[in-house]
C-alpha cells in the first residue's frame, strides 16, 4: 500500500533523484531523444513498467521529447510509489 512521503524524505529527493524536479505534489522529468522512434520506444518501456507496478504516469510526447510527471492521485500527493517508479524509469533511460 502506497503512503505519502514524509517531509524529511521529500527534502532528500534532490540527492536521491537528481534528474527529477519536485514541483508541489509531483515529480517531473523531461527527456530528449534522437527522434520520434527513440522517444516512442522509451515510452513503450515505461508503459510496460508502469502497468506491472499498477502506477501510471502523467506524460506527454512531442516528436523527440517526453515529459513525465509522477503523483499518486488516490492519496492526493507524492508517495513512495512515485519515488519507486521514478527510480525504475531512471534505470530504463
Amino acid at each position: 500500500m502506497a503512503s505519502l512521503l514524509p517531509q524529511h524524505e521529500r527534502d532528500n529527493l534532490n540527492s536521491t533523484l537528481p534528474h527529477w524536479q519536485l514541483e508541489a505534489d509531483r515529480l517531473k522529468r523531461d527527456w530528449r531523444f534522437k527522434d520520434f522512434s527513440e522517444a516512442f520506444s522509451f515510452m513503450t518501456r515505461v508503459a510496460l513498467l508502469a502497468e506491472t507496478m499498477q502506477h501510471h504516469p502523467n506524460w506527454s510526447n512531442v516528436y523527440n521529447r517526453v515529459s513525465i510527471e509522477l503523483t499518486t492521485h488516490d492519496l492526493g500527493g507524492l508517495s513512495d510509489l512515485d519515488v519507486q517508479l521514478a527510480r525504475s524509469i531512471d534505470a530504463l533511460s
